[in-house]
């Protein structure tokens, strides 16, 4: 087991690590719209969220040496169900050879407030 932590990602909020290695998996902890440079929530649009969120996994993929194209499934929680063709369309232009499994629910709230919240589990390079 490894633990993936990287100044380009926000720091976790809570009692988590923002991704863990193990058996040749990367887990990456669920991400909020958190600018990684001043560890502060970033309101906005569920677009400009979303944008972020991706931005912070992205970097936690690349600080485990991976990328898009190694997310085998994500999950997705956003405040209001009826946002998911802002939230998909954003989410949908980070991968461009696949696409992953994944999950969407509506969930009743999210940690400060945050309009969605992404998780992802990765693997080795696909392509």
């Amino acid at each position: 087991m490894q633990i993936i932590y990287t100044e380009k990602a926000p720091k976790p909020i809570g009692a988590y690590s923002q991704a863990i290695k193990y058996n040749g998996l990367l887990f990456i902890s669920g991400q909020i719209a958190i600018d990684p440079k001043t560890n502060q929530f970033v309101g906005g649009t569920v677009e400009e969220q979303t944008k972020l969120v991706m931005e912070n996994i992205k970097a936690i993929l690349e600080e485990a040496g991976l990328d898009f194209d190694c997310v085998i499934k994500a999950t997705i929680y956003m405040k209001n169900i009826n946002d998911f063709p802002k939230v998909n369309e954003v989410y949908e232009s980070y991968f461009k050879r696949h696409k992953p499994a994944r999950a969407t629910v509506e969930v009743s709230n999210l940690p400060k407030n945050a309009l969605v919240e992404i998780e992802v589990i990765a693997g080795e390079k696909l392509f």
